[in-house]
């Protein structure tokens, strides 16, 4: 699990299971530590056989996360 902090979130890496396989996802929770995760399933048109793999597209996803907003949306880089 990779993780990258912000000013008033934290992202993580994660995976969600599902049918046919696992989805590659990032988890924003607040850094105040109040309220659930949010989870924001990315590469839509990808499955990964194991979640270890779906972990790993995350991870590489997250490195270009370049900010989260104040309603916890992904912004990202763009390059």
């Amino acid at each position: 699990m990779a993780r990258k902090a912000f000013t008033h979130f934290e992202a993580v890496s994660a995976v969600v299971p599902g049918e046919g396989g696992y989805s590659a996802a990032i988890a924003v929770k607040a850094l105040d530590g109040s309220g659930a995760p949010r989870f924001h399933k990315i590469l839509d048109e990808q499955k990964f056989k194991t979640a270890f793999e779906a972990d790993e597209a995350a991870a590489l996803e997250l490195a270009r996360l370049a900010d989260v907003d104040e309603e916890a949306e992904l912004c990202w880089s763009v390059a």
